[in-house]
């Protein structure tokens, strides 16, 4: 089959960005460089001809029109029109399928002109606003995608654009998706608003096929996501040596939809690595250290779920040893990477861009293509050697512990001590609060989260519930100033677990 040529629009730079994301996207990703042979006007090589001619030439010979509008109109010719709207106006004539995408939700900066373009564009086809570099190119995808339906080029969509056989919105948890609109509006100023239904964020998000949730709205948002695909949960593991061994001292499997799935995991793994905390000389607040940061732990676990192939029957797995953490997921690296550029700066080639965009939006994904650089930098900040990523029958994650890290106990002093392993986040939490009462902010800061996540809140809740905990303000509970401290009852429960008492 021959390639579908895409005119990818506008030559102004102040969209240069976006262009070369959507090239790098079109190339890299498997479906997408099976169908579509994208033109960027910047890797023309020089010619003996007029700019003008060689780009509407280029919109004449495309299958599909791609216009990036942004606040700049452009430069003008002699008759006062930019090559946007030249371009624009020529796949008009030739009924060449359109795709609109307009940067920003506010018109007051932009160009007169680009506004009076913008404003004719949307009465003649349907265009679409993004705000970030990610969500154009989870937009384009989505659109895309949905071209290659309507030619009948595909017959089902790629995965996470696929309606889910059997999945109605009845399967979604409506309470998933309001704390994601409310974590995404917080998070990246989304522009949805709070009281928006799971079918208008589906809608936003393209997460529905012909009215119906597509795999990744079931991972995302599913009430029972493993009901309809059983693989997406992910299996933790922890060996005391440094190979796969029986008996196993320590065994999960976690279920949920991705985000839980990933807390999960994540606090699986920092239950089980050394916690020190330090002295509060330089703050009100005593210092968290775990030997693995966080953020290296969580980067690595995230990639394994967004990036996995879902087509695949396996599960991510997160097996702790005492030398190493091992993160595998059933899934590949895209064409355009290979292991050396993955530690290098590179665009993000997102395997299921639209399961990556709502991880972006809520802050599991910081940004997209400069992780691997974040666990670099994070792991030799605390003296751990570089991650290694290999691939096999899926691609592996490595981080190095640090030697003797599993058996190390240093020697403890008053408020500088490394506390006993706490196996749950209730304990951990605890924990915290018996050096003293925190926000839930704080809570989640200790635990090396960025964000307050559904896990930690539901944490809070059971220990409210149980009593082992109490508000600091009970009369306001919903007060901005509101904090948790340990009760005795939480204390002693603490005490009978062996966690968390002073040494001598």
């Amino acid at each position: 089959m021959s390639s579908v040529r895409i005119f990818i629009s506008s030559v102004q730079k102040e969209l240069a960005e976006e262009r070369k994301a959507i090239g790098d996207f079109l190339r890299g990703n498997a479906l997408m460089r099976r169908f579509f042979d994208p033109f960027l006007f910047e890797e023309v090589p020089a010619k003996d001809r007029r700019a003008d001619a060689l780009y509407l030439d280029e919109v004449a010979a495309c299958d599909v029109y791609l216009g990036l509008f942004g606040n700049e109109y452009g430069y003008e010719d002699a008759e006062g029109v930019s090559p946007t709207e030249r371009e624009f106006d020529l796949a008009t004539e030739r009924h060449t399928p359109r795709l609109i995408f307009v940067k920003g939700v506010d018109d007051t900066a932009r160009d007169p002109k680009m506004r009076a373009l913008i404003r004719r564009a949307g009465g003649e086809v349907i265009r679409r606003r993004f705000g970030s570099t990610e969500e154009l190119v989870a937009n384009v995808y989505a659109a895309l995608v949905e071209y290659l339906e309507e030619k009948e080029l595909i017959r089902t969509g790629p995965f996470d654009g696929a309606a889910c056989p059997k999945a109605t919105l009845a399967d979604l948890d409506d309470e998933a998706t309001a704390a994601f609109i409310r974590t995404a509006r917080r998070a990246r100023a989304f522009p949805l608003a709070a009281e928006a239904s799971p079918e208008e964020l589906l809608t936003h998000l393209n997460l529905l096929n012909d009215g119906r949730p597509t795999h990744a709205a079931i991972l995302l948002f599913g009430k029972e996501p493993q009901r309809f695909l059983i693989s997406s949960e992910v299996k933790c593991a922890h060996f005391h040596g440094t190979t796969v061994a029986k008996p196993i001292p320590s065994y999960q499997v976690y279920k949920g939809t991705v985000f839980e799935a990933v807390d999960q995991a994540v606090d699986f793994v920092l239950a089980k690595i050394n916690l020190s905390v330090g002295t509060r000389a330089e703050s009100m607040q005593a210092p968290v250290a775990y030997e693995i940061p966080p953020e290296v732990v969580r980067e690595a676990i995230v990639n394994a779920v967004a990036h996995r192939d879902y087509t695949s029957k396996g599960s991510v797995q997160v097996m702790l040893f005492a030398d190493r953490l091992e993160i595998w997921n059933p899934g590949t690296l895209p064409a355009s990477l290979t292991l050396e550029k993955l530690r290098q700066p590179h665009g993000s080639v997102p395997a299921n861009p639209l399961l990556a965009e709502p991880l972006y939006l809520a802050k599991y994904i910081e940004r997209m293509g400069t992780g691997i650089g974040d666990m670099i930098r994070r792991c030799v900040e605390v003296g751990l050697p570089e991650p290694e990523f290999s691939l096999s029958d899926g691609f592996v994650a490595t981080i190095r512990r640090k030697a003797g890290a599993a058996t190390s106990q240093p020697e403890s002093r008053p408020e500088s001590r490394p506390e006993s392993r706490p196996e749950s986040l209730e304990q951990r939490v605890l924990v915290m609060l018996r050096l003293e009462a925190k926000s839930k902010a704080a809570i989640s800061a200790g635990l090396g989260q960025k964000e307050i996540s559904g896990q930690l809140n539901k944490v809070i809740r059971l220990l409210l519930d149980q009593q082992f905990i109490e508000h600091t303000i009970p009369e306001k509970p919903n007060s901005r100033l509101q904090k948790y401290r340990i009760t005795e009852a939480g204390t002693s429960w603490l005490g009978s677990l062996g966690i968390g008492k002073t040494k001598p």
